[in-house]
């Protein structure tokens, strides 16, 4: 993650380079390949499907009313590959009678596989086999009482996909106490925390923003007669009870929120603050029932590497990064548990016990109230909190009547936690600015660029100002650059420095980060010469105005460094990336990723010498740094492991080679878009490499 506040450059690697050159930390990626609007779908497998008959028509349109997203298929082989496809979220399979048997047998295994219907001419004949696999719902000769099943099956996987971030103990200290070492956070807990501070900042017109949310769902196969509806009726009724209804709004925030879809997200920003305000004033009006120490309850089914999450984080914290529901009711909890328990053999069990003291946090931050009175589905002494609700997780135990059942207790703590308050305060000055100018870093951030691209180009139209329009250019570049549009993105970048230089002086240090940017997108694009004219005029201002060990000096001498490596000048690319090097040992903590790309960019010159053992030291000192520090999916890792296969290759241990060739490819396509030349690149590689074996 970028602490300086630059653009942030991964470098794609040339074919004749010989090894892979990383400039600085790129952002990190998170690219969904397929778009939800909900946590759950449907998977319709009959080989007698027909959608030009009413009767399939008028099914499938009633279906749609429950699960916006009705897929259908007429074989089973069908119904495995799409599942196989499926990244995450949970699939409700109706199968006609014929296929039951044969498909259940398959897909009853697969985690992602929530509930099963069996929907069929005749109840009798299948309702034997069926009873034997507890997923199966129930065995049905009509649509309507599988969709009246799949409103409750659809509720209890929203209850149990509340996106949450778990932060071991240690993660949460360092990074609390050290000021530059974020990167071994969750990605989705800093987000959500800038998401947040965003949303409450913002004060848009109603009107207008549900104006934006109706051409969305339009666009989303959300039924008509539901978009009517909140349209209609919004003002009428609370926020609390919109959020209760059982309609697509509670289960399309939830996925917004745990897929980090920013378009979701920002489309249901008002919606958000509107509740978050409502808590707040509900609570001021509760308050008097809270003096006391109190305990809450939430059951809910963990899958397997969310449970393990939680268990490694003992003593550390737990967000949920939805509005969270619970009950004074410890029944209400249990009810939750044991239904999870009952259809899925691949989930834990917890019990949340929360112990909330109303004096040990901020009730405008962290505001909750008792929603009974003003709940769509009257409950049972809920109580709803805000979103990214924090809780420090004290103590774990497995029950003694069930191994599959645990209770965890929680604490409720927020800004007032001294450590809490030190990571939240970093994390807020990740993503600078104000408004949905903020909103778009967080999009480029997390990697939605085509959403990025649609929120700057309306913020341009309504710009009224040079420096706006400058800002809004100069993040049309980024974009541009992240999506391998190299010549587009100079256009925005020389647009955005056009409007600065009427303004500023020539050695302004704002200047010089436009031409450092500018000099990337040469070098991406193979122009070394007019890159390094560029990375010349940033250097020369920086060491005119900043301090000699600055982050960003160091950021300047590795860009130089880097083409010439890639002109062939060696041992003028070693001098530039030595001194970044020194600059960073001393202004970094060892873990960052900064770091990473200074070893990274060493043992690339090394390669390209032909000094092999070198190399290969560098290169793993980098990955093991970007192992530690960038989550799973992250390109710079992918740019390790293609610079370390690159050098076994070169040392003819081509197995070795083509196996972190191939491990390089499967990040990058998870978190570039598949026309980035980057991946081509890479897929030439590998091609190049199998001749050999």
């Amino acid at each position: 993650m970028n602490m300086s506040g630059q653009k942030s450059k991964s470098t794609a690697p040339k074919p004749t380079a010989g090894a892979t050159v990383s400039r600085t930390t790129t952002s990190d990626a998170i690219r969904p390949r397929r778009r939800m609007t909900q946590n759950y779908l449907v998977i319709w497998v009959d080989g007698n499907i027909n959608e030009n008959t009413e009767d399939c028509r008028n099914t499938l349109a009633q279906l749609r009313v429950v699960v916006s997203e009705v897929n259908v298929c007429r074989t089973p082989e069908g119904c495995t590959e799409f599942l196989n496809k499926m990244d995450e979220g949970k699939a409700f399979v109706i199968s006609s009678g014929a296929l039951g048997q044969s498909l259940v047998n398959d897909i009853h295994g697969m985690p992602k596989v929530d509930a099963i219907y069996i929907f069929c001419g005749n109840k009798a004949r299948h309702e034997a086999w069926a009873k034997d696999w507890p997923k199966i719902r129930g065995v049905f000769t009509s649509v309507k009482p599988i969709c009246e099943s799949l409103k409750k099956v659809a509720h209890e996987c929203d209850h149990d996909s509340i996106p949450m971030s778990f932060v071991p103990k240690r993660c949460a200290s360092d990074a609390a106490s050290n000021e530059q070492n974020l990167n071994q956070l969750p990605p989705a807990y800093m987000y959500s925390v800038i998401f947040k501070d965003i949303v409450l900042e913002i004060n848009d017109d109603d009107t207008k923003s549900m104006n934006n949310l109706v051409k969305f769902c339009e666009k989303q196969n959300i039924p008509e007669t539901e978009i009517n509806e909140l349209k209609r009726k919004y003002q009428k009724k609370s926020p609390v009870w919109w959020y209760t209804c059982e309609m697509f709004l509670y289960g399309m925030l939830n996925r917004g929120l745990r897929s980090l879809d920013m378009e979701v997200m920002s489309k249901l920003g008002f919606f958000i603050r509107s509740l978050h305000l409502q808590l707040e004033q509900l609570h001021k009006e509760q308050s008097v029932n809270f003096q006391k120490p109190f305990t809450v309850y939430r059951g809910q089914g963990l899958g397997k590497e969310d449970f393990q999450n939680l268990l490694d984080s003992k003593g550390g914290l737990l967000s949920f990064n939805n509005f969270l529901s619970t009950s004074m009711e410890p029944k209400v909890g249990m009810e939750f548990v044991e239904r999870a328990l009952q259809k899925n053999q691949d989930i834990v069990g917890v019990i949340f016990i929360m112990k909330i003291d109303q004096s040990k946090i901020s009730t405008s931050n962290t505001p909750f109230a008792m929603i009974d009175e003003h709940s769509a589905i009257r409950g049972e002494k809920e109580i709803l909190f805000t979103m990214h609700t924090v809780f420090r997780v004290v103590e774990m135990k497995q029950t003694t009547t069930n191994s599959r059942l645990w209770e965890i207790q929680l604490t409720i703590t927020d800004e007032n936690d001294p450590q809490l308050s030190a990571l939240t305060n970093r994390i807020k000055e990740e993503i600078t600015g104000s408004g949905w100018y903020r909103m778009g870093k967080l999009m480029l951030q997390v990697g939605h660029l085509d959403q990025a691209e649609e929120l700057y180009n309306e913020l341009l139209e309504s710009a009224s100002t040079d420096s706006d329009r400058a800002f809004i250019y100069h993040q049309l570049g980024w974009l541009k650059d992240d999506q391998g549009k190299y010549p587009e993105a100079v256009k925005f970048y020389e647009k955005s420095l056009e409007i600065k230089r009427k303004t500023l002086p020539e050695d302004d240090a704002s200047l010089a980060a436009t031409y450092s940017v500018i000099g990337t997108v040469y070098y991406n694009m193979g122009d070394y010469s007019k890159a390094l004219e560029f990375h010349e005029k940033a250097y020369k201002i920086y060491e005119k105005t900043l301090p000699p060990n600055h982050p960003n000096l160091a950021t300047s001498y590795n860009e130089i460094g880097v083409v010439y490596n890639n002109m062939g000048e060696y041992s003028k690319a070693l001098e530039y990336y030595e001194r970044s090097l020194k600059i960073r040992v001393i202004s970094l903590p060892e873990n960052h990723p900064s770091l990473a790309a200074s070893y990274n960019n060493i043992g690339a010159v090394y390669t390209n010498m032909g000094e092999y053992s070198k190399a290969l030291e560098f290169h793993k000192k980098s990955l093991k740094i970007r192992e530690i520090s960038l989550p799973e999916n992250h390109p710079d890792l992918a740019q390790s492991y293609w610079s370390i296969g690159d050098i076994y290759n070169k040392m003819a241990d081509y197995s070795e080679g083509l196996s972190l060739l191939e491990k390089a490819l499967d990040i990058f396509r998870k978190s570039l878009p598949s026309t980035h030349p980057r991946i081509q690149n890479l897929m030439n590689s590998i091609a190049a490499v199998k001749k050999k074996l």
